[in-house]
């Protein structure tokens, strides 16, 4: 059966960042729902360092995510990057109760986590 054939031939060449880029497209998901959370809250200004940083994490993964789809020789150093953007997003999340900001700060932790591992 060639659909047997082609998942075989998919699974022995998995990427080595997998993980990492699971990670990083749950995370991404997070940050765009929480930015868009933020903006219906009673004082979305007081959201604005966390909104930025939603921002920043989905720019960084694009980023990221294509290095390493690519096994770019560069990935590692993205993944760092992103590392860092991860926990600083995860951090001024945790400042707020909002759900969104909940979810959003465990997904960065979670994507942090990933990132660094690709390094290390």
């Amino acid at each position: 059966n060639k659909v047997l054939q082609k998942e075989t031939v998919m699974t022995t060449t998995a990427n080595p960042y997998q993980a990492c880029i699971d990670a990083c497209n749950a995370c991404v998901i997070a940050c765009n729902e929480c930015f868009a959370g933020c903006l219906k809250e009673d004082d979305p200004k007081m959201m604005a360092r966390c909104m930025a940083l939603d921002v920043d994490c989905a720019a960084i993964f694009s980023l990221s995510v294509g290095a390493m789809a690519r096994n770019s020789e560069m990935a590692k150093h993205f993944c760092r990057l992103c590392s860092e953007v991860c926990l600083a997003c995860a951090n001024e999340c945790a400042h707020h109760q909002h759900d969104h900001c909940v979810r959003c700060a465990e997904a960065c932790r979670a994507c942090s986590k990933a990132c660094l591992a690709m390094v290390n």
